[in-house]
């Protein structure tokens, strides 16, 4: 089974949890291998306009009805909230290896990426895993399984010239031995992040790789929406930076925590099971930026 949670909210720092998962088999059954999808190719503007995507001839996309069809697919309750997903177009994402790529818009403001130079990305490591197991004692408390970050399968990096950031992260699920990949990419905006998550097991590192490169240039903001018309006597700024994003990709909104972005987990039978809770986390890095900027 693969379950997703793509969008979790926190509302006062209080942690909404999805419902509990259902058991491999039954979810298993629940998979139709033979669905047939309407697939898009060539160039392709998202619903919200902001963003069209160069798909070219390898890759395809599925729009976000489409979209929520695979999900349910793969054993979750329906998520119409998504810009959609990316599928190499080789990769059947029924199939025990496929994966897609599902698309997400944050409109929370121009994120500013001044300090991309100064992160120190193992003490963000830490610092996430330090969350992760601080939120494992509600999972607990909920019944489910705990999870943990084992470490980066591919350390953050930046690029400042096309404003696309992207990192890997390797993850584990207790009571599972497969370890699961979470390949995340960040695209900035002159108000808004494009996040594009790809979830699959750590033995398919190097196919995500192969895949994903090519697949960060695919997406280009809308003239107007680009990251260098941001305008700052009129445009909003967001209220977290580059290590947010990282971190889980957090809007603090009135000094509450008030929304969390997705952290897709497990992906191969069972993915994403639950979301991190990383308020302390992001008021510590909210923290050390007003310390700095003191």
């Amino acid at each position: 089974m693969r379950l997703i949670n793509t969008t979790a909210w926190i509302r006062c720092a209080a942690l909404a949890l999805p419902a509990a998962a259902q058991p491999a088999d039954e979810a298993e059954e629940s998979v139709a291998p033979d669905m047939n999808f309407e697939y898009q190719t060539g160039d392709v503007v998202l619903p919200n306009k902001v963003v069209t995507l160069h798909l070219g001839e390898r890759y395809r996309y599925l729009d976000p009805s489409e979209t929520n069809r695979l999900i349910m697919a793969w054993g979750n309750e329906s998520y119409p909230g998504s810009q959609g997903a990316i599928i190499p177009a080789d990769v059947d994402p029924i199939s025990a290896e496929g994966w897609a790529v599902i698309l997400t818009y944050q409109d929370d403001g121009h994120v500013d990426d001044s300090d991309a130079s100064e992160i120190d990305y193992e003490e963000l490591l830490a610092d996430m895993k330090e969350g992760t197991e601080e939120h494992n004692k509600a999972r607990r408390e909920a019944n489910f399984p705990e999870m943990h970050i084992i470490g980066w399968a591919e350390p953050p990096r930046y690029d400042a010239t096309s404003k696309k950031l992207y990192w890997a992260k390797e993850l584990q699920l207790e009571g599972h031995e497969v370890h699961s990949l979470n390949y995340d990419v960040r695209v900035l905006g002159r108000e808004g992040v494009l996040s594009m998550n790809a979830v699959a097991s750590m033995d398919q590192l190097g196919q995500i790789k192969t895949d994903m490169r090519p697949l960060i240039d695919v997406a280009e903001f809308n003239p107007g929406f680009r990251y260098a018309e941001f305008n700052e006597d009129t445009d909003r700024m967001a209220e977290y930076g580059l290590g947010a994003l990282i971190a889980g990709g957090v809007a603090a909104k009135l000094g509450l925590f008030a929304k969390l972005g997705a952290f897709l987990l497990m992906f191969k039978k069972f993915i994403i099971i639950g979301v991190l809770g990383l308020g302390a986390l992001i008021a510590k890095l909210l923290g050390r930026k007003k310390d700095e900027a003191a």
